[in-house]
C-alpha cells in the first residue's frame, strides 16, 4: 500500500498523483532491467551449454590411444629416455628394492649421475631400439629430457629425481584411457613431468586421462625399520605379506599390473599397496576385473620379469618365482611356459633389477617379439612357439632397471576388448 504524505503548501491530489507515477515508473524500469538481465543470462547460459556440448563431445573414432592387452598388433608406443639418469638417494624404499651388494653404490652416488659412459651406451642402444620399432611400422614417441639432478622439497621430504627411462612404471593404458601411476619412490615423485606434453597431445586427440591420487610420501608411508639385511629376511617378510610400503595412503607403480582384456592382474609389492590396488579396482569397475596374484618372491617389485602375458592363453612364468595362483590360469586353459635361465654374465651391473629381464619382452603382435640379442636360449624358446624374434641389444639399458617391456608403454594396439577367462 502506498502511503501519501501531504506536503505543506501543495495539493494533496496532485502530490499523490505525482508520487504514484514516479513509483510506477521505477517499478516499470526495474522490470525492464530485470527482463533484460534475464535475457542476457539465458543467452550466456545457452552459450555456456554450447561450449559444454563441445567439451563433452564423444571420443573421436581416430583417437590414437587404444590398448587392451600385451599382444595385439602394436601400432604406437612410448619409449623411455636414459638421458640425465641419476642414482636415487639411498632412502628406505630404495634399500628395500635393491640388492645388498649395490647398497654402497647408492650410498656413494645417490643424487648423482649413473656412470656417464654406461649411460651413453644405454642411450645408443635405446635409439637403435626406436629405429627398429619404426622399421617394423610402429610410431614411436619419447618423453621430454629433464635434469633429474635438481633437488626438490615437499612439506614431507626432499630428494633428487631419477629418470624417465621406464614409461611402463608410470603409465598404464586401459582402452582409450591413460592412467598416471602415483609411484612409491620419492625419487620418482615428479617423473610424470617428462610425459605431460605427450599425454596432453593424446588428451587433445580424444583420449581419457586420469591421474591416480598423489601420495604425500610422508614417513608414515614406509616402514622405517623394515629388516632386510639378508635374502632370508626378505623371503620371510614377503611370505608374511609384509612390505616396506604401508597402507598409510594409496601407492602403486603401473608396472605391477599386466593386462589380458577384461582381466587385469596385479601383485602387492614393495611399491604397490592394497589401497592402491583397491583404488584401481574401483576406478576400472565394472568393465574390468582386477585380480591380485602373488609369487614366491623375496623382493616383489614390478610383475613383468616374473609373470609376462605374451598372447591369448599364453604366459611366461618365472621358474624362480612361481605363482601361487597358477591354477587359475591352467583351469582357464592357458599354457604356462617356464622361460630358460638368463645368460647375462654375473659381472654385468644390474643396479635395480634381476637377470630375469630376459623374459621382459615386448610383443609386437602374437607372432613377433622383441627380445635381447644376447639371450639366445629364450630366442630358441620363442622360435619353438612359432614366434619370430626381433633381436636388439639393450644390455647397458638393462642396468638401469628394465627390459623391453619396462622401456616401453604401448599406446595403441589394433584389437578389441575381449574376455579370456569366461
Amino acid at each position: 500500500m502506498l502511503r501519501v504524505r501531504c506536503l505543506r503548501g501543495g495539493s494533496r491530489g496532485a502530490e499523490a498523483a505525482h508520487y504514484i507515477g514516479w513509483r510506477l515508473g521505477r517499478v516499470f524500469t526495474g522490470w525492464v532491467q530485470r527482463s533484460l538481465q534475464s535475457t542476457q543470462a539465458a543467452t550466456a547460459s545457452q552459450n555456456t551449454c554450447a561450449a559444454d556440448d563441445k567439451v563433452t563431445s564423444p571420443v573421436p573414432k581416430d583417437c590414437p590411444v587404444c590398448s587392451y592387452n600385451e599382444w595385439d598388433p602394436l601400432e604406437e608406443v612410448i619409449v623411455g629416455r636414459a638421458e640425465n639418469s641419476c642414482v636415487p638417494p639411498f632412502s628406505v624404499e630404495v634399500k628395500a628394492n635393491t640388492y645388498e651388494k649395490y647398497w654402497g653404490f647408492y650410498q656413494k652416488f645417490g643424487g648423482q649421475s649413473f656412470p656417464k659412459d654406461h649411460v651413453k651406451k644405454a642411450i645408443a642402444e635405446i635409439e637403435e631400439m626406436c629405429n627398429i620399432l619404426k622399421r617394423e611400422g610402429v610410431i614411436v614417441k619419447r618423453p621430454d629430457p629433464i635434469d633429474w639432478s635438481v633437488k626438490y622439497k615437499t612439506p614431507d621430504f626432499e630428494s633428487t629425481g631419477m629418470y624417465a627411462a621406464m614409461p611402463r612404471d608410470i603409465l598404464l593404458v586401459v582402452g582409450n584411457e591413460i592412467i598416471e601411476a602415483p609411484m612409491a619412490w620419492r625419487a620418482r615423485f615428479f617423473e610424470y613431468r617428462a610425459y605431460r606434453q605427450i599425454i596432453k597431445d593424446y588428451f587433445n586427440s580424444g583420449a581419457k586421462w586420469t591421474t591416480a591420487p598423489k601420495p604425500t610420501m610422508a614417513d608414515e608411508l614406509y616402514d622405517q625399520d623394515y629388516p632386510i639385511h639378508s635374502v632370508e629376511d626378505r623371503h620371510k617378510l614377503a611370505a608374511q605379506g609384509k612390505f616396506v610400503t604401508t597402507e598409510f595412503e594409496p601407492c602403486f607403480d603401473a608396472a605391477d599390473f599386466i593386462r589380458a582384456g577384461k582381466d587385469i592382474f596385479v601383485q602387492r609389492s614393495q611399491v604397490t599397496n592394497y589401497m592402491g590396488i583397491e583404488w584401481m579396482r574401483r576406478h576400472l569397475a565394472p568393465d574390468y576385473r582386477v585380480h591380485i596374484i602373488s609369487f614366491k618372491d623375496p623382493n616383489p617389485m614390478h610383475i613383468d620379469a616374473t609373470f609376462n602375458i605374451i598372447g591369448p592363453g599364453l604366459v611366461l612364468s618365472n621358474p624362480d618365482r612361481p605363482c601361487h595362483q597358477i591354477e587359475l590360469f591352467k583351469k582357464a586353459g592357458w599354457t604356462v611356459i617356464r622361460p630358460p635361465v638368463p645368460l647375462i654374465p654375473d659381472d654385468h651391473p644390474l643396479w635395480m633389477s634381476s637377470k630375469w629381464l630376459s623374459m621382459n619382452v615386448l610383443m609386437l603382435d602374437e607372432k613377433r617379439v622383441m627380445v635381447d640379442a644376447n639371450e639366445t636360449s629364450i630366442q630358441k624358446m620363442f622360435e619353438k612357439l612359432g614366434i619370430s624374434t626381433i633381436k636388439v641389444n639393450i644390455r647397458h639399458a638393462n642396468s638401469l632397471g628394465g627390459g623391453f617391456h619396462c622401456w616401453t608403454c604401448d599406446i595403441r594396439r589394433r584389437g578389441t576388448l575381449q574376455s579370456y577367462f569366461d
